[in-house]
């Protein structure tokens, strides 16, 4: 058997984040009247443009593989979504694809699909992507929409039984209760995120790799590349932002510290990685963002489902031969803030840890389901080389509690 191959990052970008609206209201977001399809075809191909300046030798046709995240596989993130993204971008119809659902995980799940199959030869290029628009469909959309169709589903009533039918806000608040995490624990991570990002935006760290993306709506022009979700005001009046926070209300528990202030935005966007063989990538006279040591998943509780990341790095760190030292960037999704402060505690790094989302995170950004797993791996990819940093880690939870973590390090 032949040795396996390195996997290195070629390339990352993400479309500008758009606050979530409903499809159709004039008062949604920037991206709520876009398409899904067209979208993430945007975002791969302004991927792919990029990758061509910096190497005329770049051929589209020797992609083996367009593999996307996406939860709500339903309207037009239905149908093999990566198929119909890829078509549109102009990439080679010799390429094939296929749309992955793991919750939260799914954009990490196929940079990790990718990766392992790049390891054992089956290709030397790999397109990865993520999208969701959250303003069409809502979280359980694909279950409760087709619950409404002329042959209702037939859904188990023992989910309650496997622990599959308590949502993700009820668990974060039995996490920080069980842990004895304080509400202002929570909101000052939640403060410190949207401080971060916002920070992030001013330097021009988002805008290197921020692809426009353009489109018509009822005979209006519009061309989206700057995130509208982030709120200037933790950095330019922290003490009014931090009264603001205070006065936020847990929608899952009378009296619950879980608010919308330390939990993920929800938005729209999407986002795409290459993926090549380090042997490829210096064909073609790349310089990589950084290459992949170690992936991992790992399943855990399905409640409070979310600390399933912590075996999950774990595996990955043993995997890559690293410690929670060797990180230079430790990237836990921001979902809610409370599994944040419990990753920390479990690898004893202090949650305010410099290292940790040094960008932002969901709660500064926001949280586009399938799309976050490929958006924050870049943004961690672009910091490290920025920074010149060793190594970094990036997890995410996924409903049913499945934990998946990736590490990566300097080239």
């Amino acid at each position: 058997m032949s040795a396996l191959k390195e996997v290195v990052v070629v390339d990352a970008v993400r479309s500008a984040i758009g606050k979530s609206g409903r499809k159709g209201m004039e008062k949604g977001g920037q991206l709520c009247q876009a398409s899904a399809q067209e979208l993430l075809a945007a975002v791969m191909r302004g991927l792919l443009d990029r990758v061509h300046a910096k190497a005329p030798g770049f051929d589209e046709r020797e992609i083996e593989d367009v593999i996307v995240g996406c939860l709500s596989q339903i309207g037009e993130q239905g149908g093999n979504l990566a198929r119909f993204a890829s078509l549109l971008a102009g990439i080679p119809q010799e390429a094939s694809a296929c749309t992955v659902n793991q919750y939260c995980n799914s954009g990490l799940k196929a940079i990790n699909f990718a990766t392992r199959a790049l390891k054992v030869g089956d290709g030397e290029i790999m397109l990865c992507a993520g999208v969701e628009l959250m303003s069409h469909y809502g979280m359980g959309s694909d279950i409760f929409v087709a619950m409404e169709a002329k042959y209702p589903v037939r859904f188990t009533p023992r989910a309650h039984d496997i622990g599959m039918d308590v949502p993700q806000g009820v668990c974060a608040e039995m996490i920080s209760a069980d842990q004895g995490q304080s509400r202002e624990e929570l909101d000052r991570f939640g403060m410190w995120s949207m401080q971060k990002a916002v920070t992030a935006e001013r330097n021009g760290w988002y805008a290197d790799h921020i692809v426009p993306y353009s489109f018509t709506h009822e005979g209006q022009s519009y061309t989206v590349e700057k995130d509208e979700v982030l709120r200037p005001k933790a950095v330019e009046d922290p003490e009014g932002y931090w009264e603001d926070m205070k006065k936020l209300k847990s929608p899952f528990q009378e009296g619950g510290r879980v608010t919308a202030g330390n939990s993920s935005q929800i938005v729209d966007g999407a986002a795409a990685v290459l993926l090549m063989t380090a042997d490829k990538a210096e064909k073609l006279g790349l310089e990589p963002l950084c290459r992949i040591a170690g992936c991992a998943s790992a399943g855990g509780e399905p409640v409070p489902m979310l600390l399933a990341p912590i075996p999950a790095v774990k595996k990955a760190l043993a995997r890559a031969g690293k410690t929670i030292e060797d990180m230079d960037v430790i990237e836990p999704n921001e979902a809610f803030a409370s599994p944040c402060l419990s990753f920390a505690k479990a690898f004893g790094y202090a949650y305010d840890d410099p290292r940790v989302n040094p960008t932002g995170g969901a709660i500064g950004l926001g949280h586009p389901i399938g799309a976050s797993g490929v958006m924050w791996f870049g943004e961690m990819a672009h910091h490290l080389r920025r920074t010149k940093g060793r190594a970094g880690v990036q997890m995410l939870c996924g409903g049913g509690g499945i934990g998946i973590a990736t590490v990566v390090e300097a080239v």
